[in-house]
């Protein structure tokens, strides 16, 4: 392998995209590919061969005779690998998770109406200062037709990635949901700032601090810093972070946060957060060199604010991955309670560095294939007390229903899952307003997301690499 520079960039995933079953036929089928193809299908062998965390179970499939790239790549996954992804826009896919990316702005849940045969999507949260927000959407609200078209399988994504879109917001009556006003939205690049609210909230005497983080991103661990010191300024006694539409991010980040809320002689200490484990070709080297920033995580003793906390609370739901978990499991081996509340965590485990041309190859030969990128599985992590293949996600210790039928803003102590953890904490009820009325048919969330690249952002990024000469 070529040197690879020390930034190259680690990305925990859980893309939940279709894999398809191994293929272990070298014989050719059908006609050879393209001279292009054929340098594209070459980078991708030699680099999963190279650092894919089953490179020893790599189907023997020539990849002359495969013409479409992305498919070669698919045939070549282990079985149980449901997270390696390969990209033909590695640039726009990179400049996502620094948080810049065209986008309205809003992240939203998609239901299927059972009884009614119609599909929605309903606003989880908006981030403020983007075209969804400017044009007063807010979250818990239906929107139901897109461009004058009912939504559906095949157009329902187009709210998340088109550049513009006439969205029809629709309204519950009895046991149907029926159109409203219709708004014209036009798509921004935006860069956006994961740390959308920050609250206190007191009750029965204890001062309950809230955060809501949307991703983790350590370009903002600044951000972090100011919400952590907003609360201690405001005398907080209590956390509750919530990581409920969370689908991970950085290490650092991830690092950061952990820092600023575990107990001060954890985060001195340097304490292990957690730990890898490559294949076998990286691990040894990495081990046999004792090049430990490869194979440990550390806590950082350097972050500017320490809350000591031996108790936290995070909010959870199906959309908190990656970087999320990480930061819950990596958090319990040391505390004394790492209370969840929502529902089950996604479940993700392993890691995935992302690979472009020219880390392998010239720049003549690498330029023919630019933009293309992998992002194939590499390591597992486990927490310092060992835990890891947690593959069907961390099931909540107070499950609590997070319904967008009958909403509350974020922060909001009446907002179901807030109420709860503020009631666990000071062990006193919350008396709650009265929500909107709940439609009577049955619904099912069958998909929700930010943007075009939502099967991408469920990963954790690991900066400065020191990879084998």
């Amino acid at each position: 392998m070529k040197n690879l520079a020390t930034t190259t960039i680690l990305f925990f995933l859980a893309v939940a995209i279709f894999i398809g079953c191994s293929k272990d036929d070298p014989s050719p089928d059908g006609p050879e590919a393209s001279e292009y193809t054929k340098k594209i299908n070459k980078f991708i062998y030699e680099a999963m061969n190279d650092i894919y965390l089953w490179y020893d179970e790599l189907p023997d499939i020539d990849y002359k005779y495969e013409n479409d790239p992305k498919a070669y790549f698919t045939k070549l996954l282990y079985v149980d690998d449901k997270w390696s992804y390969i990209t033909d826009d590695v640039d726009a896919l990179e400049a996502s998770f620094e948080g810049t990316e065209k986008t309205y702005g809003w992240s939203l849940a998609f239901y299927n109406l059972i009884e009614i045969q119609k599909i929605v999507a309903i606003v989880e949260y908006v981030y403020p200062e983007t075209p969804a927000s400017a044009a007063g959407f807010k979250r818990g609200d239906i929107l139901m037709k897109i461009d004058g078209n009912d939504l559906s399988q095949s157009n329902y994504r187009e709210l998340l990635y088109s550049d513009q879109a006439d969205v029809t917001i629709g309204i519950p009556a009895e046991s149907n949901i029926v159109p409203d006003t219709t708004i014209r939205l036009t798509s921004s690049v935006l860069t956006l700032n994961p740390v959308l609210t920050t609250n206190i909230v007191e009750h029965d005497g204890r001062k309950i601090g809230y955060i809501f983080y949307a991703q983790f991103i350590s370009d903002f661990n600044n951000a972090l810093d100011e919400a952590f010191a907003s609360l201690i300024s405001q005398g907080a006694t209590d956390l509750v972070v919530d990581l409920r539409y969370n689908p991970g991010g950085t290490i650092t980040a991830a690092q950061h946060l952990c820092s600023c809320i575990a107990p001060v002689y954890v985060v001195d200490n340097n304490s292990i957060l957690v730990t890898y484990k490559w294949n076998d070709k990286y691990q040894d080297y990495f081990i046999d060199r004792q090049i430990m920033s490869q194979v440990e995580v550390y806590f950082d003793n350097q972050v500017p604010t320490k809350m000591g906390l031996n108790r936290v609370h995070f909010l959870t739901g199906s959309g908190t991955a990656s970087a999320s978990e990480l930061s819950i499991t990596g958090l319990k081996a040391y505390m004394n309670e790492v209370v969840t509340v929502g529902d089950t965590t996604y479940g993700k485990y392993t890691a995935s560095i992302t690979l472009k041309p020219e880390d392998y190859y010239n720049e003549t030969y690498s330029e023919e294939i630019a933009n293309w990128g992998l992002q194939p599985i590499v390591l597992r992590y486990a927490n310092a007390a060992g835990v890891t293949d947690f593959k069907n996600g961390f099931a909540p210790d107070i499950p609590v229903d997070d319904d967008l039928f009958a909403t509350f803003p974020l922060g909001d102590k009446n907002d179901p899952l807030f109420k709860a953890a503020i009631e666990d904490i000071t062990g006193t009820p919350v008396v709650a307003m009265k929500s909107a009325p709940k439609v009577t048919f049955d619904y099912k969330i069958f998909d929700r997301g930010f943007s075009r690249f939502d099967a991408n952002k469920r990963e954790m990024l690991i900066e400065q690499i020191q990879w084998p000469e």
